[in-house]
């Protein structure tokens, strides 16, 4: 029987895809927001693609905001970015 594979939707563009693949935006306990490479952080977790466009679709759409219940610091933002042109580029 083969292991079931985490599914998680992406903020950006709405897909379901394979948890690993994706960036995971997490909100602690203590309200602060980072970014978790490991998966692993406690608190409340939301996904984006290591894709430019969905940053700008989940910017645009406050989906991070909104499904964190926090509004996203825009320094978190910028580090998100320059993670995706590393991944990317």
């Amino acid at each position: 029987m083969q292991k079931k594979i985490p599914q998680r939707q992406c903020m950006g563009c709405r897909e379901r895809k394979e948890k690993r693949s994706l960036i995971r935006v997490v909100r602690g306990t203590d309200g602060s927001v980072s970014l978790d490479f490991g998966g692993k952080a406690p608190g409340r977790g939301a996904y984006i693609c290591p894709n430019p466009e969905c940053l700008k679709k989940a910017m645009r759409s406050k989906a991070l905001d909104r499904s964190l219940e926090v509004t996203i610091p825009q320094e978190v933002y910028d580090r998100l970015a320059k993670e995706m042109e590393a991944q990317n580029g």
